[in-house]
């Protein structure tokens, strides 16, 4: 278990240019796992941008396996994007990645990286696709704003409430655009719901159900073998895939800690509320128009497994309170989705699914001049399109670490089984340092934060 919780195409050349000469810059003298220091800080209204003469983006993917090699298939369908190098630790995930982008450029011989941070600087990169496990979500990001690279993450956004706003001001600081991987706001019923309710469809918004699911979801064979074994195997640079969480002395090696299971064991993961909060938390969120807020009382309780692995809840009730009186009930009880109950009504939205108390409310238009939500129909080349523009994707930083702090404080709540005061603005937890402490996650073996 971790420390951190105990058990009760406009392409950026000379931005680019100018930000990648003064991280490699502050990279000398690096030694081990120690990232980059300092954060690179520019006036970016004096950056002259220009395009490429191919037009295209270049965009590199980090971390290859399951969600980012399906990130990768996207970019490379969209006729905008030259994808121009792979990496992973994972010798498998790698070679088939490369296998992938070669197959798709006819005669391409596509550079594949085992060190992401050899890659960032050795390649012509425009953009980074970030597919890793989430207590590897915070350093490429930061490390990407720094080279001023523009970055599609994935959900949740960070591993920790600290490690989040950091993300976000590495981000701003160095004019970085990015796209959080919460894809559902790219679907029509999700925007058809937050649309009929931020329009007062069913009146005021008291209160939301979210629910996002229980237990420990099987993925392959691999579930079964939970034990620990004195070394991982060749194909896989382990050391270095636990990072900042630990070494192979503290966090033995398990086919079950690793790739997809790795959801399930709180050094890496979140457990099933930390894997959906970035879907249907942040559909809540988008609903009532709370994208740059959060709550002020979060409340819960859990169930955890004996497990000496899994060791992330598999049942919880949580309760968030918002300044506006507004309350939310976040459970792996509740219905799989987002349920918003207002005084005239209730309307909920799940994956291909939208119901309402009052059929007739779903056939209701949106008026001329009624709030009308950022519209997208395909999530990644929202990104691509944002890079060329330079205007905000349908989930940006902010909003990405705004729904992801909600996960954050609920586990700070069952894991200290304390009613948690919050504020929203500050960030931080009221009169309790214990909770206050659990806000960031713990870096080991040399790791830094920005």
């Amino acid at each position: 278990m971790s420390d951190q919780f105990k058990q009760p195409s406009t392409s950026i050349v000379s931005r680019r240019s100018f930000l990648k000469k003064a991280a490699s810059a502050s990279a000398l003298g690096i030694v081990g796992p120690t990232i980059l220091p300092g954060c690179v800080s520019v006036n970016h209204a004096t950056i002259t941008r220009t395009p490429r003469p191919s037009g295209k983006i270049h965009i590199a993917a980090v971390g290859i396996g399951w969600q980012g090699g399906y990130n990768l298939g996207q970019f490379l369908q969209n006729p905008d994007v030259q994808v121009v190098a792979v990496c992973d630790l994972d010798e498998v995930h790698l070679k088939r990645a490369k296998k992938k982008v070669d197959s798709t450029y006819e005669g391409f011989d596509c550079p594949a990286y085992s060190d992401y941070r050899e890659m960032y600087e050795k390649e012509d990169i425009d953009a980074v696709s970030l597919g890793l496990p989430d207590h590897w979500h915070a350093i490429p990001a930061i490390d990407a704003a720094k080279y001023g690279y523009d970055v599609f993450g994935e959900k949740p956004f960070s591993h920790s409430l600290v490690e989040g706003r950091a993300m976000v001001d590495a981000l701003n600081d160095n004019g970085c655009i990015w796209q959080t991987g919460s894809w559902q706001r790219s679907k029509p019923e999700f925007h058809r719901a937050c649309e009929l309710v931020r329009n007062g469809r069913i009146g005021k918004v008291h209160h939301i159900e979210v629910g996002l699911g229980g237990g420990h979801s099987r993925f392959g064979d691999d579930a079964d073998d939970k034990t620990f074994h004195p070394m991982a195997p060749p194909r896989l640079d382990y050391k270095t895939w636990l990072g900042p969480a630990g070494t192979p002395k503290d966090l033995p090696y398990s086919p079950a800690r690793v790739h997809k299971h790795w959801r399930w064991v709180m050094a890496h993961g979140g457990g099933q509320l930390m894997d959906w909060i970035g879907h249907h938390g942040d559909i809540a969120h988008w609903g009532v128009g709370l994208d740059n807020d959060g709550p002020i009382r979060v409340l819960g309780s859990g169930k955890w497994n004996s497990d000496a692995l899994w060791d992330a809840p598999y049942e919880y009730d949580c309760g968030a309170t918002y300044e506006n009186g507004m309350t939310m009930s976040i459970a792996s009880k509740n219905r799989h989705g987002a349920k918003f109950f207002g005084d005239d009504g209730w309307i909920f939205v799940t994956r291909g699914k939208l119901e309402a108390s009052n059929p007739e409310v779903l056939k209701s238009e949106i008026g001329e001049n009624e709030i009308k939500l950022y519209k997208s129909t395909n999530h990644w080349t929202n990104f691509t399109d944002s890079i060329k523009s330079r205007k905000p994707t349908i989930t940006p930083a902010e909003t990405a670490h705004r729904s992801a702090s909600i996960g954050h404080l609920c586990n700070v709540a069952m894991y200290t089984g304390r009613i948690i005061d919050f504020c929203p603005k500050s960030e931080k937890i009221k009169n309790d340092k214990c909770a206050e402490d659990l806000l960031m996650a713990p870096y080991k073996n040399g790791y830094k934060l920005g």
